[in-house]
């Protein structure tokens, strides 16, 4: 799947998840174990939906951002901090920047991925992981 990099051209964007979620669904039924869709890509700002199929994962990585990790389906396991908490959606874990952390998903699931903010040194934030 191509990433769909959308800037804000004006004040105010809005997306109907439910479609970008089928979008990534769809994807994801060809058999690839996850796909990254970045909805966002303007300044320090990125906004990325993510789906894993039963046993995708995201290995240990790490942003040098803040991140909310907003769980909207299934169910994943965030490895990070020494520790490994099941999110169920609904969820959404916060992680500092520079906080090294994977992401699983035994029986598949969907997620949404926001990095905020200019990394030390001023430079942009790196781009979210790619299928």
């Amino acid at each position: 799947m191509t990433p769909v990099h959308r800037t804000l051209r004006d004040d105010v964007l809005v997306f109907d998840l439910a479609v970008e979620v089928r979008t990534v669904r769809d994807e994801l039924a060809a058999g690839r174990a996850r796909i990254a869709r970045t909805l966002v890509k303007e300044g320090p700002l990125r906004v990325t939906l993510i789906g894993l199929n039963p046993g995708g994962a995201l290995h240990q990585h790490s942003a040098e951002v803040p991140i909310t990790i907003h769980v909207l389906e299934g169910e994943i396991a965030l490895d990070a901090g020494g520790s490994t908490r099941v999110l169920p959606a609904g969820s959404i874990a916060v992680l500092d920047g520079g906080i090294r952390h994977g992401v699983s998903s035994a029986p598949g699931g969907m997620l949404l991925l926001t990095l905020a903010g200019s990394p030390r040194g001023g430079a942009e934030p790196a781009a979210a992981p790619t299928a």
